[in-house]
């Protein structure tokens, strides 16, 4: 290697760095901004937790990299991209030190907008799955005359549960005590966890953060407690701790670190190529994400749509205003059942349905107290798919446009 780039290495790998984050300043902004705490948590377990390993992690690093840049690149993915950056990071760190952390690496992902959006699309299959558990247990103890999603009729009154149920927030936390608990044990023992000792203790956690919200629930509705105040906050708070922090510190006896540090570690060569690839990938990924992206939402749009009444919310969104429906033609990335909730919206009932041969979404949503009932699907050649995942694979392997068409009215359409 030349003696100027060995000498002179980690300032200018570091450079490097900092150039890579500041041509990505408003996505760094933007991810920070959602999720500061988590990020800055997760770069100091790394920095305290990070250990020898003898396992090369150099190629796994880099290949997740190249995916995640892949997959940014085809679809302007910038939640991806910070997440690469992110990771990007860690390889670097890695490169000079030799030492990586399993446990931060899983809080990386767990605080990053990727988990976000996977967690979003599934609140409300969430919400309303825990609901009706609750409500099989409490129908035998308590007259429960129905039960609609999210709202329980208890003698002709409607009891909601709020969208803080669906226990996103307590889930990220108890995984965070998770971690810190792990790295505070393996410091104390001077040993380390394996991979299955810490994604056993992480699927326990996660199951323990379900019968904390589960319990959760059934306090909230057995005090008629779902208004958001200092007594709804206090019962979330208290499940939280009884059926989660209380039950980890237990487990946590019985997980021991069982690795020895590596002292010795033949492998502590620096390694050039491999950074370099990476930062080939990551600027070639960054200058493209930079490019105006044409999303082509009305193209061979159906005729039933009379575009020309239709006006631009912005570049992902265009609506249609009707005297019988509310019509939105959106980017696959505006997920309704989000947007409704985010706008005071209560999903009572979200189901797949047969509509004309083709399978849809249907959601019945209320606010102050109106009904209304919603069909969305995603579009791609002219065909409707309820899969997310299936659509992006089509952009993603042949570039066709895809859209997301929402049409609501307060009557079944």
């Amino acid at each position: 290697m030349n003696p100027f780039l060995v000498q002179y290495k980690k300032t200018i790998v570091l450079f490097i760095l900092v150039f890579l984050f500041g041509i990505n300043y408003t996505i760094v902004l933007n991810g920070l901004d959602s999720n500061l705490f988590g990020i800055v948590f997760s770069i100091a377990l790394f920095l305290i937790g990070g250990r020898k390993t003898s396992f090369n992690m150099n190629y796994p690093l880099l290949g997740l990299i190249f995916l995640l840049e892949f997959i940014s690149y085809r679809l302007h993915t910038k939640s991806l991209h910070f997440l690469a950056l992110s990771l990007f990071t860690c390889f670097v760190y890695y490169s000079f030190t030799r030492k990586f952390s399993f446990i931060a690496f899983i809080c990386i992902i767990l605080f990053s907008s990727l988990f976000n959006t996977f967690f979003d699309y599934l609140t409300v299959e969430i919400k309303q799955t825990l609901c009706y558990g609750v409500y099989l247990t409490l129908k035998n103890f308590i007259l429960i005359d129905k039960i609609e999603g999210v709202n329980f009729y208890i003698n002709h009154a409607k009891i909601t549960i709020d969208t803080a149920c669906m226990g996103l927030s307590m889930f990220k936390t108890g995984l965070l005590a998770g971690a810190f608990l792990l790295t505070i044990e393996e410091r104390k023992q001077q040993k380390h966890f394996n991979i299955k000792q810490i994604f056993l203790f992480c699927f326990l956690l996660i199951l323990l953060n379900i019968v904390s919200n589960y319990f959760r629930i059934i306090t909230l509705i057995l005090f008629n407690c779902t208004q958001e105040n200092t007594l709804h906050y206090a019962i979330g708070l208290l499940c939280f701790v009884f059926y989660q922090i209380a039950p980890m510190l237990f487990l946590i006896r019985f997980f021991k670190p069982k690795k020895e540090a590596i002292t010795n570690d033949k492998s502590n060569n620096f390694n050039l190529i491999p950074i370099t690839a990476g930062v080939l990938v990551l600027f070639a990924t960054s200058l493209e994400i930079k490019k105006e992206q044409d999303y082509k939402l009305l193209d061979n749009i159906n005729s039933d749509y009379n575009i020309s009444k239709g006006v631009w919310v912005n570049k992902e969104v265009f609506k249609i205003v009707t005297p019988e429906k509310l019509i939105y033609i959106k980017t696959p990335a505006h997920n309704p059942l989000i947007c409704w909730t985010g706008n005071g919206y209560k999903v009572i009932e979200s189901k797949a349905v047969k509509k004309n041969n083709d399978e849809i979404y249907f959601v019945r949503m209320e606010k102050n107290n109106i009904q209304y009932f919603s069909y969305w699907w995603y579009e791609c050649d002219n065909k409707k798919y309820t899969s997310l995942v299936e659509v992006l694979l089509i952009k993603l392997f042949y570039n066709k446009p895809i859209r997301l068409v929402n049409e609501t009215s307060k009557t079944p359409l």
